[in-house]
C-alpha cells in the first residue's frame, strides 16, 4: 500500500462562510478563489493532481456553471470535482455530471462526508500508480541489473551504513528529540522499468507540516499572486480568459493528460526553466533546525542506502523521478532513461556545465540517456569520485 501524502483543496466560490466550514473539516492545504481564473493559477502550481479537490459553488445560472466546470475538467482531468449545492436539482444533474462534476456535498458537509472523499482519493491515486506502473512496464523490455552492479551495490551499501552507522543514529535521536513523527519520511518514485517504490529520507519537517500549511498563506508566494488578482474581476471575464487560452484558432495548443497549454507559453517556459513547486516559502517554519542541518550536508539522502540494499535503486543510476515527471517522460524519445538502474548518484549530477553549473532539463535528460546506454564499472566508479570530491568542495549536487 502506497501510503498518502498531502492533498489539496480548492473552493472556487463567493461563500466566506462555506469556504471557512470546508476549510476547518479538511486536513492538507485548503484555498479558497472567487474565479476559475484564479483557481487555474493555483492548480498550475499543485503537481500532485491525483491528490487535489476542486469544491465548486453552486450559482443560480447553471449554464455558466457548466461551461466554467468543463474548461476545469478538460484542462485538469485528475483532479477531482465536487459541487456545493444544499440540492440538485433533478432536470440540471446530467448536465453537471457531463461538464465533470463527480461527487456533490451540502454547504453544511460533515466530517464523515469530507473523510470518505479523502479515503477515495487515496485509493484513487494508488490504483492511478499501479496502472501506471504496469502499462508502461508492459512497453518496456525489461530491464535487468547486472550481477557485478548489484553485488557492489551491496558491497557499498553495507560499507557505507557500518561507517556511518554513528552519523545514522544521531540524525534519528536529534529529529525524535525535536519534533514526535516519524524518523524516515516516504514518497513515492519511478525507477527502472517504471517501479515504483518508497523513496527513503529522513523527516526533515514537522509531522503536522500539512496542517501548518494552513498558517502559512500569508508567506506563500502564490498567495501573494493571488491578492494581486484584481478582486473585482468576474466570473464571466474570467470565463472567456480560459475560453480565449482553449479556444484560440491562431495558436498551436500542446494537450497533455493534465494540462493544455499554448505552444509558444509552453516554449517560453521551456527556455526559463521555471520550477513549478506548489509551496515556496522562504525561511519555511515547517522545517525543523536539524532538518535545516541534514538537508545543507545532504544527510536527509543516506536512509536511501537502505533503498540500495533492498534492491530498489543502485549506488549509480538515473535519480528516480516523483510520479508527475515520469509521466512526462513516457515517450519514446525519453523512455530510455527508465533502462537504467535508479542512482544515489548519478551522471548529470557529476557532469555539470555551463556558467554556475547550471544545465538545462533537456541536458539533464539526455545524460540519462546517455547513461543507460553506457554505463559500465569504470564509468560507476568515475561518478563516484566525482560525487565523493563535489561533496568535500561543498559543490550543490
Amino acid at each position: 500500500m502506497y501510503p498518502s501524502r498531502m492533498q489539496y483543496f480548492l473552493y472556487i466560490g463567493n461563500n466566506r462562510t462555506t469556504a471557512a466550514h470546508l476549510n476547518k473539516l479538511t486536513e492538507g492545504m485548503f484555498m479558497s478563489v472567487s474565479t476559475i481564473q484564479q483557481a487555474a493559477k493555483l492548480i498550475d502550481a499543485i503537481r500532485e493532481r491525483y491528490d487535489t479537490v476542486a469544491f465548486f459553488e453552486q450559482s443560480p445560472d447553471a449554464e455558466t456553471d457548466c461551461r466554467n466546470i468543463a474548461l476545469l475538467h478538460t484542462a485538469y482531468p485528475r483532479i477531482y470535482l465536487v459541487l456545493i449545492t444544499p440540492m440538485l436539482q433533478k432536470e440540471v444533474r446530467k448536465q453537471y455530471l457531463q461538464a465533470g462534476i463527480s461527487n456533490t456535498l451540502p454547504p453544511t458537509a460533515e466530517a464523515d462526508e469530507l473523510a470518505r472523499i479523502s479515503q477515495f482519493l487515496r485509493i484513487r491515486k494508488k490504483h492511478k500508480l499501479d496502472e501506471f506502473s504496469k502499462t508502461h512496464q508492459s512497453t518496456l523490455q525489461t530491464f535487468h541489473l547486472p550481477l557485478w552492479k548489484r553485488l557492489f551495490d551491496i558491497c557499498f551499501a553495507t560499507g557505507a551504513i557500518i561507517c556511518l552507522s554513528p552519523i545514522l543514529i544521531v540524525t534519528a535521536i536529534a529529529i525524535r528529540l525535536e519534533s514526535k513523527g516519524q524518523i524516515i519520511y516516504k514518497s513515492q518514485r519511478v525507477g527502472s522499468n517504471y517501479q515504483i517504490f518508497n523513496f527513503l529520507k529522513f523527516r526533515s519537517m514537522y509531522s503536522n507540516a500539512d496542517k501548518r500549511l494552513k498558517e502559512l498563506n500569508a508567506l506563500n508566494q502564490y498567495q501573494k499572486e493571488e491578492e494581486a488578482i484584481d478582486s473585482g474581476q468576474s466570473h464571466e471575464l474570467a470565463l472567456e480568459t480560459l475560453e480565449e487560452e482553449l479556444g484560440n484558432e491562431e495558436t498551436t495548443l500542446l494537450i497533455s493528460d493534465d494540462c493544455i497549454i499554448r505552444e509558444d507559453e509552453f516554449q517560453k517556459k521551456k527556455m526559463q526553466q521555471q520550477e513549478n513547486a506548489f509551496v515556496k516559502i522562504v525561511n519555511d517554519p515547517r522545517v525543523t533546525h536539524v532538518g535545516r542541518f541534514i538537508r545543507k550536508y545532504s544527510i536527509d539522502e543516506l536512509p536511501q542506502l537502505f533503498n540500495i540494499l533492498m534492491g530498489d535503486m543502485s549506488i549509480v543510476g538515473n535519480r528516480p523521478l516523483p510520479l508527475y515527471e515520469a509521466e512526462l517522460l513516457t515517450n519514446d524519445a525519453y523512455i530510455e532513461r527508465f533502462m537504467a538502474p535508479a542512482g544515489l548518484t548519478g551522471l548529470w549530477q557529476v557532469e555539470k556545465r555551463g556558467g554556475a553549473g547550471k544545465m538545462s532539463a533537456e541536458e539533464r535528460k539526455l545524460l540519462d540517456i546517455r547513461y543507460a546506454h553506457e554505463f559500465s564499472f569504470w564509468m560507476d566508479m568515475k561518478i563516484i569520485l566525482k560525487t565523493v570530491t563535489a561533496f568535500i568542495q561543498k559543490e550543490n549536487v
